[in-house]
């Protein structure tokens, strides 16, 4: 017995930190990341990689369908703002494995949210690679931002309050 609870610490330990090797830490650049072919990819089918949120100041939305309008009034905000497209980009990335609801459904979706938010560039997450490859939240509506190096200057799982949105916003205009 006291051999099983001795391997089961060292397990417990190599998985927690492993995990915490993976996470994307403040004031840090995240592991690379792409979407393409069955991992997922843009609306279009094109693929998505995690060096795009370099150049510019970049707000990524990372969602599961069933908390689509968590963060509404963050992505209003945004929208408010009018914040130069030269300097700033919004994206929304949908995981796709985390809902029951079947993917042609969420695209129809990710159509009307085009439309509401012709800005944003959307990206479909059919494996949870985000999450697995950077240990955000799963089954959740993440909200993460990277200064122009790509180096993470913001993070929030789950609903932002007002104060958090307010937050949000001066952190994008602080790095613009």
């Amino acid at each position: 017995m006291k051999h099983f609870v001795k391997w089961l610490f060292v397990v417990l330990a190599v998985v927690l930190l492993n995990q915490s090797a993976r996470a994307i830490d403040m004031g840090a650049i995240p592991p690379k990341a792409e979407l393409k072919e069955k991992l997922g990819g843009r609306l279009d089918g094109t693929p998505w990689s995690s060096a795009e949120l370099q150049g510019k100041v970049s707000v990524l939305f990372y969602v599961d369908p069933d908390e689509k309008d968590t963060n509404n009034d963050a992505s209003d905000a945004l929208d408010r703002e009018k914040f130069p497209g030269e300097k700033f980009q919004a994206y929304g990335i949908i995981n796709m494995a985390a809902t029951w609801m079947p993917n042609f459904a969420i695209s129809s979706a990710l159509k009307d949210k085009q439309k509401r938010y012709p800005k944003t560039i959307y990206v479909r997450d059919y494996k949870k690679v985000l999450v697995q490859a950077w240990n955000i939240a799963d089954d959740s509506s993440d909200v993460l931002v990277f200064d122009k190096k790509g180096v993470l200057i913001f993070r929030k799982d789950g609903k932002l309050t007002a104060a958090e949105i307010q937050t949000l916003l001066k952190v994008i205009r602080d790095h613009l």
